[in-house]
């Protein structure tokens, strides 16, 4: 904290920094001095400052340059601060700078930024001073603001506590224009917890926790939970057309291709200065607006890579894994890094990096070895550029040092694929050949948590990578290839299916990657693994041609092939199934079951959605008219230490022994419900056949007939006279036909 006003001494204001009057610069000054916009919106009022004498004034103002310099440009002239009738200051003063947009920066970086210890600035527009304090909007007597009594909330994680006692997972289901939120019930019907009707205009979407269901609409965003399912935030952004949030759920990105237009009237939550932005941050807690940005255009470029690059890229504000920074592609010259609450750009300035043509932040802090102070990392990509290399790089932030870089040639494209721990970063090549007529893919993987980030090349690829996908938690993946060109085509091309996993090693040290097994004349296109690894789906998705889903597990339990007895993995499959149609996969967060959905989105042929198991057991299948969306809701990281994770796995055949018994249990009570249910209807059969019975003794009574019939009678007095002990034998004459014809005659 800056050091007390009081205490301040003369040669912290650096004097020789503001006093120019010994050198004569009205010419310099007349030449290239930037004329002050007219109008109040470079304005700024600033409170909170000490009260100080005429003679003292002087001193605080050049202090109080040296915060308000740090967001734009202004100087001693420009800064107004009125005196009361005792010769004090009235601990505010009036500040002009040089264009609207840094008074607006003033308002968002120097708000709340304490002046020395005593004191702590608060900075406000002029327009908003004079909008919201105007004469009649103020009372002249002070009103103490009214309390309002403790309301306890819902909680939020509420959904963790399955009634069932099952640990049971929910989901979001979007059909027609019903939205619903279901418990699982793995073969029985879905549970329903809540049904609404036009609850989004376009789609619905988890926070990545699972603590919020987001509805989107053309006013903005809504987001609803607790138990009730109510509203909990607001974020008015007309015609919103996306919504990304940050890590752990304390920031919101909204997009619309319209660009904001604020009216008149004014707006609920934005201002003047977001007219005309695509981009709003928000801060989810307070559903205030941090900052707004304008859509950028794509570079004018004739290179070939550059011209691969989407026009409206998505994320466009990327989030590092701590939510502190939240960073932006400035294609081909530098990304920006934004320090957040206050989205002020890290250090004032851009990272120039020529040529950049995207970046991926490390999903998780990484651990290094040899580093005692983690920093976040971000991984970035250049082309080659002239006689330049490609270039591939990892950025320590906030420090902005590089870390490791490697050099590539010959390079058409680059993808980067971070493992989920951020263990390691696998860096996609596609190179081609010196004709440019034909493609390969080398993987370049750097060991991240390895002493000087050594890299790994796994080159014996012949083919190119169409997808690829890193095993959660884990450190093996798998990649889909083709030998035919990459493009849209009539027929898929056919693909082959190769999974890689490590050498085993001494110790905690992790082996070299080696090449496990390949699936070849495959239509496969599309890898999901198992949020809890292990386990893997690779499917056929959006082809008209084939839907397979093919369910592997990498630690098979059996015998392992004597060629891979040194690997670190033993590959199965499990189960091969068809879904017709389909569109989309996703586990659910435990890793138990997968849900496989056909989105009338896509096509509207058989739409509706498949459940199966781990194992690929088909659960559940369900053709639902007009069927949207599917979406699992996610699960918190636990709150289980490592030695308590440590110590179920070591119990777990108990824990198993629990859970199969309160299974069948479930079951056995499924089945005396049946059992129940039959004996309920032939109760109700009695009492039918009991109230018959007493209503003919009625009529017969009415018709002066006998209470029973005459054979009855006969049959119980031939019973009464037969000697007792003695068998009675009853004749009955009984007429059938044997056989009937019949005769047409003439």
């Amino acid at each position: 904290m800056a050091p007390s006003f009081d205490h301040l001494r003369e040669e912290d204001l650096d004097e020789e920094d503001f006093d120019m009057d010994e050198v004569d610069i009205s010419d310099l000054r007349e030449k290239y001095e930037v004329q002050l916009e007219q109008g109040y919106d470079t304005f700024v009022v600033i409170d909170g400052l000490p009260a100080v004498t005429e003679e003292q004034k002087p001193k605080l103002i050049k202090f109080l340059l040296k915060k308000l310099n740090t967001v734009g440009r202004t100087s001693e002239d420009a800064i107004y601060m009125p005196m009361g009738d005792d010769g004090m200051s009235l601990r505010f003063a009036f500040v002009e700078y040089s264009s609207p947009a840094e008074a607006a920066a003033a308002v968002r970086q120097l708000d709340f930024v304490p002046l020395d210890k005593k004191h702590t600035l608060r900075v406000n527009k002029l327009t908003d001073v004079d909008r919201y304090g105007r004469e009649g909007r103020i009372d002249d007597e002070y009103t103490p603001p009214k309390i309002e009594p403790f309301q306890e909330k819902e909680h939020l994680r509420s959904f963790m506590a399955d009634p069932s006692g099952r640990g049971r997972d929910q989901f979001v289901m979007f059909r027609g224009e019903t939205v619903g939120v279901f418990w699982n019930n793995e073969k029985d019907q879905p549970e329903n917890i809540v049904d609404r009707q036009q609850w989004t205009e376009t789609f619905v979407q988890w926070s990545p926790l699972g603590t919020y269901l987001t509805s989107v609409h053309a006013q903005g965003v809504l987001l609803w939970g607790g138990a009730s399912w109510s509203r909990l935030r607001r974020f008015a952004h007309p015609f919103v057309n996306l919504v990304a949030f940050s890590p752990n759920e304390k920031y919101l990105v909204t997009w619309s291709n319209r660009p904001i237009s604020i009216p008149d009237s004014g707006h609920p939550a934005l201002s003047l200065d977001d007219d005309g932005k695509n981009y709003v941050i928000w801060d989810i807690e307070t559903s205030k607006p941090l900052r707004s940005f304008a859509q950028q255009d794509t570079p004018a470029t004739d290179d070939s890579v550059a011209k691969k690059a989407p026009k409206f890229p998505w994320p466009a504000f990327k989030w590092s894994a701590d939510d502190k920074y939240v960073a932006r592609l400035n294609q081909g010259t530098s990304i920006s890094v934004y320090e957040l609450p206050k989205m002020n750009l890290l250090d004032k300035t851009a990272i120039k990096i020529d040529g950049v043509m995207d970046f991926e932040w490390a999903p998780a802090t990484p651990r290094r070895d040899g580093v005692k102070t983690y920093e976040q990392l971000f991984c970035f990509w250049t082309p080659e550029i002239g006689s330049n290399p490609a270039r591939v790089g990892l950025m320590s932030i906030p420090s902005k040092q590089i870390v490791r870089s490697l050099n590539l040639f010959s390079v058409s494209d680059v993808k980067l694929h971070w493992q989920s721990d951020a263990a390691y970063i696998c860096v996609k090549v596609d190179r081609h050949s010196k004709s440019k007529k034909s493609l390969a893919t080398t993987l370049e993987i750097f060991r991240v948590r390895e002493k000087g980030v050594p890299v790994e090349v796994v080159d014996t690829i012949k083919d190119t990578v169409i997808n690829f996908a890193w095993e959660p938690k884990g450190d093996r993946f798998v990649i889909i290839t083709t030998t035919e060109p990459v493009g849209a085509t009539a027929v898929p091309p056919k693909t082959a299916v190769s999974f890689f996993c490590p050498e085993k090693a001494k110790g905690n040290a992790v082996g070299n990657f080696k090449h496990l097994r390949t699936l070849d004349k495959k239509n496969n296109n599309a890898i999901y693994w198992s949020p809890k690894g292990r386990f893997v789906v690779v499917a056929t998705i959006a082809n008209a041609q084939s839907s397979d889903l093919d369910f592997f597990d990498v630690d098979f339990e059996g015998d392992k092939p004597e060629g891979e007895k040194d690997l670190t993995a033993n590959l199965q499959l499990m189960n091969t199934s068809e879904h017709y149609g389909i569109t989309d996969v996703e586990w659910d967060p435990s890793g138990r079951y997968v849900a496989t959905w056909a989105s009338v989105w896509k096509h509207g042929m058989e739409n509706g959605y498949h459940l199966y198991d781990f194992k690929g057991e088909l659960l559940r299948e369900e053709a639902i008219e007009k069927f949207k969306q599917w979406a699992w809701r996610p699960r918190p990281p636990t709150l289980l230490t490592k030695e308590e994770q440590k110590q179920i796995r070591k119990n777990l055949r108990e824990y198993s022994r629990v859970f199969e018994q309160e299974d069948a249990e479930r079951i056995s009570s499924a089945d005396v419900a049946v059992v129940e249910a039959r004996r309920h209807l032939l109760q109700q059969w009695y009492a039918w056949r009991e109230s018959m019975e007493e209503e003919l003794a009625e009529e017969r009574a009415a018709l002066g007939l006998p209470e029973k019939p005459v054979a009855e009678l006969l049959k119980e007095k031939a019973a009464a006279a037969a000697p007792a002990g003695e068998e009675q034998v009853v004749e009955e004459t009984m007429e059938e036909v044997l056989e009937e014809t019949e005769e047409i005659v003439n």
